[in-house]
């Protein structure tokens, strides 16, 4: 079974965003990371491929709550 998937926005310094989806471990990876105050970079595995987070650039993380999916069904 694949590793459950959250959506994340990082705001990095600059005024740049990216929005990616990721696995859960690598979100709480990146959260630990920011809160520790470490310095250097941490990868993410994102759905569209992999990306190299430098941490010292980084200004905020948005993870998205789980969605909630809404559906009608005619019976």
């Amino acid at each position: 079974m694949a590793e459950e998937r959250v959506r994340i926005e990082i705001a990095f310094d600059g005024g740049q965003i990216m929005g990616a989806y990721v696995p859960l471990s690598a979100a709480d990876e990146l959260d630990h990371a920011l809160g520790d105050g470490r310095d250097g970079a941490v990868p993410l595995d994102a759905e569209d491929g992999r990306y190299t987070v430098v941490l010292r650039r980084v200004v905020y993380v948005k993870r998205f709550a789980r969605e909630g999916r809404v559906g009608f069904s005619s019976g």
